[in-house]
């Protein structure tokens, strides 16, 4: 049985590439080679099965952090740092434009009293 799992990959990392099927077929396999019986060909089953999700978990886990780690150092900015900094820039205009108008209000204020003087 053993050098059968170790046909199919089962050691290390090739076990999560396999689908339910193939494992479902090694089990057959095993069962009518008389390595085991149909219910050690289950818990097989239950067992290889979980093992294969734990590895992909692990794989993923792997990656995101690969990912993170990637873009941390390749300085990328993510969606809500750029949506807080153009929330930022979009007060900032408002500010400006609030200014603007202000000081076209005063420019305006002067220039009537200006006139109004030089009645």
């Amino acid at each position: 049985m053993k050098e059968t799992l170790k046909k199919v990959g089962l050691f290390g990392i090739g076990l999560w590439a396999l689908t339910e099927d193939k494992i479902n077929e090694l089990s057959k396999e095993l069962i009518d080679s008389g390595e085991m019986n149909k219910e050690e060909g289950r818990k097989f089953v239950k067992e290889v099965i979980e093992e294969q999700r734990k590895q992909t978990e692990e794989i993923e886990k792997k990656i995101n952090a690969k990912v993170q780690e990637t873009f941390k150092r390749a300085e990328v900015v993510k969606k809500d740092d750029l949506k807080a900094l153009k929330e930022q820039m979009q007060q900032l205009q408002d500010k400006l434009d609030e200014l603007i108008s202000g000081e076209k209000e005063e420019t305006n204020a002067t220039k009537e009293e200006t006139k109004k003087e030089q009645e």
